[in-house]
């Protein structure tokens, strides 16, 4: 069984994101793993591992506007793979 069981994707576009700051939100306030969060500062392509990812989505859509929002079961994933 997987530890983090939605592996979270999207974009954000905005203005004056940073990195490192959704970098350290998201490491301190929402439970996961194998964040990346890669752009510049008009648009940020976040990665996540997480059993909350309507908490990324929330946090995100703060910051800016959010799409290409994929969202994978992994456990189901894995359970298919199997099966």
């Amino acid at each position: 069984m997987l530890e983090y069981k939605f592996d979270t994707q999207l974009l954000i576009e905005g203005k004056n994101l940073s990195e490192d700051e959704i970098n350290d939100y998201i490491t301190n306030n929402i439970e996961g793993d194998c964040l990346l969060a890669v752009g510049d500062d008009e648009l940020i392509k976040i990665h996540f591992h997480t059993n909350t990812p309507w908490k990324v989505l929330e946090y995100c859509d703060s910051l800016g506007e959010i799409y290409d929002v994929v969202i994978e079961n992994m456990e189901r994933q894995a359970n298919d793979l199997q099966g």
